[in-house]
């Protein structure tokens, strides 16, 4: 794979940091800010609806500037929003920050994920995507549980500022290995402006009408609202259902990254020319799996070999779909990436709010791993279509 695209990974695995870290941030900030910890959370749903705002509107602002400076720029916002949020005591300021955060982010996503695309030969696509989605695996492994330790011993404000220092290497490594392309441009007969390709902008929106596209777009923000709906209430369960030390939640969350880790990179080599394969292996089996971690999870050694499994299904069913969104969105290329960023933060965002919704029911701390079978449920038959999904297109740049 290209050097850059290591680079890019390195900048997304320093976002997947910020967007997981605040879970176990939260007390320290409000504590330090003089807030409840309930508004301190504000501050997850102010990133996500950045994200979500912010995929195809940056995609749209980004579509006319050269890839190489609308990367390096969104990584300097980024590291720019988490310098000033470091350095701050106003929680209002620090929430504003994390828009900022979360729009930088989702541009950055936007773009990287149709740049990489474009950086690898025909048929690799898949495998460059799992790539770049590691970064957001090795972010669950390492970053948050490393974050978490950092916060704890040096507050919370370190953990923003050594954020801040990471997005240094990856500034620098899209500088340097990213060509210095500029795309050209001319004007329509009606004022919009034609890429060198003839795409304008409402010709790649226009793409949002297809059936297909939306569908596969659903399907994605679906798994991911199951994978993040378990994901998010992890530690009630490891350290309520089956009664374990809080040291235990961080091994839960390291094993959900892992296998997620192993997920992306087994489905990256089938995404392209075996999506059915992955996705009627993976299907069912977490249909299955979700339930199986509801009913065995008081079982320490049940719960933790499940969890890792549950990663890795979960993550290779959400970048298969999430490639087949970029490749039924071919003729949008420079917003393909943002369909599908829009989509794997719709689930993100969604997921943990209707989980959260069972905790208090008699399904108690339980519910959400049943929420991510349901979701599943729903999810599976829907993508019996997609086995017949051509390989053969690809994102253009």
């Amino acid at each position: 794979m290209p050097f850059p695209l290591y680079m890019l990974a390195l900048a997304v695995f320093a976002m997947g940091t910020s967007e997981f870290m605040l879970a176990g941030l939260l007390p320290d900030i409000a504590s330090d800010l003089d807030v409840t910890v309930g508004t301190a959370g504000l501050l997850t749903s102010a990133f996500a609806l950045g994200m979500i705002v912010g995929a195809p509107l940056m995609a749209a602002l980004a579509r006319n500037w050269p890839t190489r400076s609308s990367l390096f720029g969104f990584v300097l916002v980024f590291l720019s929003a988490h310098a000033a949020g470091a350095a701050t005591s106003d929680f209002r300021l620090l929430c504003a920050t994390r828009v900022v955060a979360a729009l930088a982010n989702a541009g950055f996503l936007a773009v990287a994920l149709t740049t990489a695309a474009t950086l690898v030969p025909a048929g690799k696509q898949g495998r460059a995507l799992a790539l770049l989605l590691s970064g957001t695996t090795m972010a669950t492994i390492a970053g948050v549980p490393g974050g978490s330790v950092l916060g704890t011993v040096l507050g919370w404000r370190a953990t923003f500022w050594a954020l801040a220092a990471l997005c240094l290497p990856a500034a620098a490594g899209i500088l340097t290995g990213l060509p210095a392309h500029r795309g050209q441009h001319k004007e329509a007969a009606d004022g919009h402006c034609l890429r060198a390709d003839g795409r304008s902008l409402r010709a790649e929106l226009a793409q949002l009408k297809s059936r297909r596209l939306l569908w596969v777009m659903l399907l994605g923000a679906l798994v991911n609202a199951a994978t993040f709906a378990g994901f998010t209430f992890l530690a009630p369960v490891v350290t309520g259902t089956a009664g374990l030390g809080d040291l235990w939640v961080s091994v839960a969350l390291m094993l959900f990254g892992a296998g997620s880790f192993a997920g992306v990179t087994v489905a990256g080599r089938l995404s392209d020319r075996r999506p059915d394969l992955v996705i009627a292996v993976t299907g069912p089996l977490l249909l299955i799996g979700w339930p199986s971690l509801a009913v065995l999870a008081h079982q320490p050694a049940a719960l933790f070999p499940l969890v890792f499994v549950q990663g890795a299904l979960s993550f290779a069913l959400g970048s298969t779909l999430i490639t087949r969104v970029l490749y039924e969105a071919a003729a949008a290329p420079t917003m393909a990436g943002s369909y599908a960023t829009a989509a794997l933060n719709a689930g993100a965002a969604g997921g943990p709010l209707v989980a959260a919704t069972t905790l208090g029911t008699a399904a108690g701390t339980l519910g959400p791993l049943w929420v991510s079978g349901l979701l599943i449920a729903v999810t599976l038959p829907a993508t019996l279509p997609l086995r017949a999904a051509p390989t053969s297109n690809r994102t253009g740049a």
